[in-house]
């Protein structure tokens, strides 16, 4: 299996639970955003450090299982993993946060 779909298949169950999140909790643009921004500084820091580490030799990659795209060292497939844990993370939070907001009482708010 390729470190793009193994990556993939970890993505799968963070995005499901966001839009999980987002019909449970009617969460608006400010929670994506404030979502978005936290997945864009989890990319960056793991462009920085994955090069950082790479450069460093601390691990290799099998060059058979990648795409072969990269941001300097770091393979694009080690995108994933931050925006992974930048959705499944705050839409964890949110659904355990407080009494869910039910179906029937989605009125819309002034």
């Amino acid at each position: 299996m390729s470190y793009l779909a193994l990556a993939g298949w970890f993505l799968v169950i963070p995005v499901v639970l966001a839009a999980y999140a987002t019909w449970r909790r009617r969460l608006d643009g400010r929670w994506w955003a404030a979502t978005a921004l936290t997945i864009t500084v989890l990319l960056v820091l793991t462009v920085v450090f994955d090069n950082v580490m790479i450069a460093a030799d601390l691990f290799h990659y099998d060059e058979e299982l990648l795409v072969g795209w990269r941001i300097g060292l770091a393979p694009v497939e080690d995108l994933l993993w931050p925006v992974a844990a930048g959705l499944l993370l705050p839409s964890v939070a949110t659904l355990l946060a407080g009494p869910p907001v039910r179906p029937e009482s989605r009125e819309e708010r002034p």
